[in-house]
């Protein structure tokens, strides 16, 4: 490669896709753990309507919750609870010691809190003038 190597931009979700996969192979070679299981659990209303659902992966001691998300008529009526629950048994199945998120601060840090969810770093002005909160708990 040249010193005048010239980078095409590509914002597409099948380039992220792709060096996702890149770095996935790369790490395969050097960690101790290269299964990644998904974790869905969902709930619909008697329509076929998604009203809650969560999706994370785990992977060696740990439970990653990417998205927990339950629809506003339900809020307060401990589905997002029973979610995270289910999920969090479901790893401790599979093997997992702990669990880690991350969220928004106008998102769900109290509700994380009352289930045993531990504030580890705080990753302040993100996106600009909000934070996000990046939380592990124990599950054994």
């Amino acid at each position: 490669m040249s010193r005048d190597t010239l980078f095409t931009q590509d914002d597409s979700d099948e380039f992220a896709d792709t060096i996702k996969q890149k770095i996935a192979e790369f790490n395969w070679q050097h960690w101790e753990v290269s299964k990644r299981l998904p974790l869905g659990l969902k709930l619909e209303d008697d329509n076929g309507q998604l009203v809650a659902g969560l999706a994370g992966r785990t992977f060696g001691n740990w439970l990653m919750i990417d998205n927990l998300w339950v629809t506003e008529s339900l809020r307060g009526q401990k589905i997002g609870h029973q979610l995270l629950t289910e999920a969090e048994t479901i790893a401790k199945a599979r093997g997992c010691q702990s669990a880690i998120l991350d969220t928004l601060n106008f998102q769900a840090k109290p509700f994380y809190e009352a289930r045993g969810y531990q504030l580890k770093w705080t990753q302040q002005a993100y996106p600009k003038t909000g934070c996000k909160y990046f939380m592990v708990k124990q599950l054994t």
